[in-house]
């Protein structure tokens, strides 16, 4: 069984308590991550993630709630007290100094001997492949480089945990997704416990072994990457991690964990329920774009299908998005690779059939 790193217990913080301007940041938070975890925090701007980051660091205080770091409590302990490091998103390196000063820094602070400090740099710029680089300013360094020494500087005096402030979001896309394998290998070789903040769901799902998918102050949902995207508990959840349909329904009948739903009145639907219901319920549905199959047969073997015509087409590169109107106001979103000459499969207007199984469609809570 996982050790527990942090302990977050009904943590609440309040901005201006007792004001006309009060800000209620965090409402009774409580979660758990574990030794040698890479967990996320991940949820749109203003829900709170960066205030709980700023709260594990020292940053803030706690308004009510206790925070525990291997089960002792850090609440009163300084930011320089506590055995945790933070890489902010705009990395802060001290301009003045070269590479290999702003990685010896932290570990001049806390009094380390000459030979100890220049093994540890060279070691922390080894593990971030900037050794070569040590004697350059911040200036001469690419942004990526940059967030490289910012993670060697953060990493030197072995912190117990690693905090990092949507790090990557000032990158652009093709340093974003290689800084995700590095940042996750970089994770594994130390053993350190990663708390990273994002409100990028494709980073956080690439990334972390747990997620806590956060909105308005409160923690939504806590879970494996997998478990988050397929079985959301609420809508929040769904509609955030990735692309959804959404289908309004009532269910018609009762059969185990499926339920037969009526959308529109007339199209008949099977779906996966992961909570008892009832006939004449009326639920929601989702479905994800990626688990539609389109074709010009109407009767796909063990699916739910139903027919609607191709309203429009946004093309992707690797894929596109096709908005399938299947009538009753109802129009879908799904996803389909071109054909190898590069042609897309189909065109806007085209009748066409969409299929999708129970494992696909399911109730949400």
């Amino acid at each position: 069984m996982a050790s527990t790193a942090i302990d977050v217990r009904g943590v609440t913080k309040i901005y201006n308590p007792g004001s006309p301007a009060a800000v209620k940041a965090l409402d009774n938070i409580s979660l758990t991550i574990n030794d040698n975890e890479f967990f996320t925090l991940l949820g749109p701007s203003g829900c709170g993630k960066t205030t709980l980051l700023r709260l594990l660091a020292g940053f803030e205080q706690l308004t009510d709630g206790e925070i525990l770091l291997f089960g002792e409590s850090i609440e009163d302990l300084q930011p320089s007290e506590r055995p945790v490091n933070t890489v902010f998103q705009h990395y802060a390196l001290f301009p003045h100094m070269t590479v290999a000063e702003n990685v010896a820094f932290g570990l001049k602070r806390l009094k380390k001997s000459a030979s100890e400090i220049s093994l540890k740099v060279e070691q922390m710029l080894d593990l971030v492949k900037m050794l070569h680089l040590a004697d350059r300013q911040p200036s001469q360094l690419s942004g990526g480089q940059q967030q490289r020494v910012a993670l060697a500087r953060a990493l030197a005096p072995n912190p117990k945990v690693l905090l990092l402030d949507e790090p990557l979001s000032a990158l652009d896309l093709k340093l974003r997704q290689a800084m995700r394998e590095e940042l996750k290998q970089l994770q594994k070789e130390t053993g350190i416990t990663f708390v990273f903040v994002t409100h990028d769901q494709e980073e956080a799902l690439a990334m972390s072994d747990r997620i806590a998918v956060m909105s308005d102050g409160e923690v939504q949902q806590i879970g494996k990457p997998n478990d988050i995207y397929e079985r959301p508990v609420n809508r929040f959840v769904a509609d955030f991690i990735g692309d959804t349909n959404f289908l309004e329904a009532d269910i018609t009948e009762v059969n185990g964990n499926l339920v037969t739903c009526s959308l529109s009145g007339s199209q008949m639907v099977i779906a996966e329920a992961g909570a008892p219901q009832n006939v004449g319920d009326r639920v929601t549905l989702f479905l994800r774009p990626e688990k539609i199959h389109l074709g010009m047969s109407t009767d796909p073997a063990g699916k739910s299908s139903l027919s609607g015509h191709v309203s429009s087409i946004v093309y992707l590169g690797n894929q596109a998005a096709f908005a399938i109107d299947i009538g009753g106001g109802i129009e879908l979103r799904a996803h389909a690779r071109p054909q190898e000459n590069g042609d897309l499969p189909f065109a806007v207007g085209d009748s066409i059939s969409v299929a999708f199984s129970s494992q696909a469609l399911r109730v949400l809570a």
